[in-house]
């Protein structure tokens, strides 16, 4: 039987992600294993984590745990992991290795390397690079020639946006370079909603007449959702409620911000959610303030459910926003662009309905079955 490896950094990059690519590749007649931390690296509660585990045991999937880290800094736990996907490498014949993310890609195709004389191919799909239009020198000086080296280790390189794209055919050495629209948004599921508006609010205690916004995402610094919560704050508006949907290891500050500024009644942090849509479907906007995005479900699944949104513009969310098409685009950095931009949401209804039907229409693009078709054609020809 062919062997497969699916490797990431963390348990959530896979399960979020990859799971149709699993099955994907079980279809094509490969035996596929994962390897990956599951640990408190992750952006999901230890529930989730377990309930993960217990998808692959039922569906005969073998794990390997590494202790690969998030952070670059982190020169321990990254030898550690290096050292483990060696040995991986060295006792496992894999046909094809499919990694991904910063870190887990840079360790797992060095672990590699040597595999693909023997005729393993290697897959990685770039989440967003690290450096892109706009992002700092250090960013460029240090991620870059990583990348670009490690390049020449790689037979497929998947991009998810446009940029990337370009960045990569230019300048990396990869055998091939492709682009697919992200991991896809399941448009069918969307269209099959049938969610109550009033009782959704009701559930969640915001009142029907409110203005609600809505972000999903892990808690970060590079989420940023510290400017819409300090946005919030200097514009004192009764009658606008914030929900984030997400955990992360800036919950604490949050909360702290939240208090500071006496709004413990309008902004919500909900946790880990399994109902993004249902969530969606109940608020008025959804906000992306994200400073580094390499495409971005969360607000995906917003435009799905027809929300205007208010979002940066960075890398991957410019292939799918435009200001005052698809809603308001700010600097993330900046808050007063912020200020401005809810306010402009709020105030203005008309707007709200035209960046909807917009975002209906554009979201397309982005539908999972697309995607979904695009990885089964690199399989498919990856021997070719």
């Amino acid at each position: 039987m062919k062997k497969a490896l699916m490797n990431a950094s963390v348990a959530s990059m896979i399960y979020k992600f990859n799971m149709d690519n699993i099955e994907i590749l079980e279809k094509f007649g490969y035996q596929v294993d994962i390897a990956c931390n599951f640990g408190k690296e992750n952006p999901m509660n230890p529930e989730d984590i377990n309930k993960f585990k217990r998808i692959l045991k039922e569906r005969n999937i073998r794990f390997f745990e590494t202790s690969c880290p998030r952070k670059i800094m982190a020169l321990n736990k990254m030898l550690s992991t290096y050292k483990q996907l060696k040995k991986i490498a060295k006792s496992e014949q894999y046909n094809l290795v499919h990694t991904q993310s910063p870190i887990g890609g840079v360790l797992c195709r060095l672990a590699f390397r040597n595999a693909r004389k023997t005729g393993t191919k290697i897959i990685y799909t770039a989440h967003g690079f690290h450096f892109f239009k706009g992002s700092s020198l250090k960013s460029w000086f240090l991620f870059y020639p990583i990348e670009k080296y490690l390049s020449k280790y790689t037979d497929v390189l998947i991009t998810i946006n446009k940029e990337d794209y370009e960045l990569a055919q230019k300048k990396m050495y990869a055998t091939k370079t492709v682009y697919i629209p992200g991991v896809g948004v399941d448009l069918k599921k969307y269209s099959k909603l049938n969610v109550d508006k009033v009782l959704k609010r009701k559930e969640l205690g915001i009142p029907q007449d409110a203005f609600l916004l809505l972000s999903v995402g892990e808690l970060s610094p590079r989420k940023n959702h510290q400017i819409v919560i300090r946005a919030l704050g200097e514009m004192k508006k009764k009658d606008i409620y914030y929900l984030i949907a997400g955990i992360g290891p800036s919950e604490n500050e949050y909360r702290n911000l939240i208090s500071q500024y006496g709004l413990k009644e309008k902004i919500r942090l909900l946790g880990h959610r399994e109902d993004i849509a249902e969530l969606c479907i109940a608020a008025d906007c959804f906000v992306h303030p994200s400073v580094r995005e390499g495409l971005g479900i969360a607000p995906l699944e917003g435009m799905a459910c027809g929300l205007p949104l208010i979002s940066s513009f960075v890398n991957g969310i410019k292939d799918y926003t435009k200001d005052g098409i698809s809603g308001c685009c700010v600097n993330p950095l900046n808050l007063n662009d912020m200020i401005y931009a809810i306010d402009k949401m709020y105030s203005n209804q008309e707007f709200r309905k035209k960046c909807s039907s917009h975002n209906l229409e554009t979201v397309k693009t982005f539908d999972l079955e697309k995607s979904k078709e695009a990885m089964r054609k690199i399989y498919e020809n990856l021997f070719k």
